[in-house]
C-alpha cells in the first residue's frame, strides 16, 4: 500500500513539476521547479532500491547541472529588486514546498525500508541479492562493454568537434595571447567598484 502511494505521489509531482519547469514566466522559478522534478525522480529511483541513480540524479543533476542552470539564469537581465520585493509573497509557498519536500522523504524512506516494487524479475542477469551499484558495474564491464566504449567514443569526438568548433579562424574575434595572460599582474587584474544594489555589473 505505501508503494503504491509512494509511487503515485512521486509520478505525479514529477509530471506537475516538469509542466510547471515550462510553463513557468519567471527562469528562477524554472529552474526550481526542475530541481523539484529531479528529486521526484530521485524518490522513484528510491521505490525500486536503485540508490545509485537516485543518488546521481541528487548530486549530478541538482547538485552540478541544475545549480550550472540557475548560474546562467541568474546572468540574465533580471530586475532582482523585484524578486526581492515578492520575498515575502511567495514565503508562504516556499514553506509548503519544503513541508512537501519532507513528507516525501519520510514516505520515500519508510518505502524504501518496506523491500523494492516488484516488477517480475531482474532485466539483467545479475543475481538478486548482488547490491544495484555492484550490479550496474558488472553489466557496464562485462556485458554492456562494448556499447560503453563506443559512448566514451562518442563523447570523445563531441568534445573534439567542440574544440575544433571553437578555436576556428573567426573575422572579428581575438585570439588568445597566453604569454599575455601569464605576464599580467594581479592588480592588473581586479579593481574595487562600489556597486549600487539591485543593478548590472558594467565591465
Amino acid at each position: 500500500m505505501i508503494h503504491a502511494i509512494a509511487f503515485y505521489l512521486f509520478a505525479a509531482l514529477v509530471i506537475a513539476s516538469g509542466a510547471m519547469t515550462i510553463f513557468a514566466r519567471n527562469p528562477v522559478h524554472s529552474v526550481l521547479w526542475l530541481i523539484m522534478a529531479f528529486f521526484n525522480a530521485a524518490g522513484l529511483m528510491v521505490l525500486l532500491q536503485a540508490e545509485f541513480i537516485a543518488m546521481l540524479l541528487v548530486i549530478v543533476y541538482v547538485g552540478a547541472v541544475a545549480v550550472l542552470f540557475l548560474f546562467v539564469v541568474m546572468m540574465l537581465n533580471i530586475d532582482f529588486a523585484e524578486l526581492r520585493a515578492g520575498f515575502v509573497e511567495y514565503l508562504p509557498f516556499g514553506t509548503l514546498m519544503a513541508i512537501i519536500l519532507a513528507a516525501e522523504m519520510v514516505l520515500g524512506i519508510g518505502a524504501w525500508k518496506v523491500g523494492a516494487i516488484d516488477l517480475g524479475g531482474r532485466v539483467a542477469p545479475i543475481a538478486a541479492q548482488t547490491p544495484n551499484i555492484q550490479a550496474i558495474g558488472e553489466l557496464l564491464y562485462t556485458r554492456y562493454i562494448f556499447l560503453f566504449e563506443a559512448a566514451g567514443l562518442i563523447l570523445l569526438v563531441a568534445m573534439i568537434g567542440a574544440i575544433v568548433l571553437t578555436h576556428r579562424v573567426r573575422g572579428g574575434v581575438r585570439a588568445q595571447n597566453i604569454g599575455k595572460q601569464v605576464r599580467r599582474r594581479p592588480q592588473d587584474a581586479t579593481r574595487n567598484v562600489n556597486q549600487p544594489i539591485g543593478q548590472g555589473v558594467e565591465l
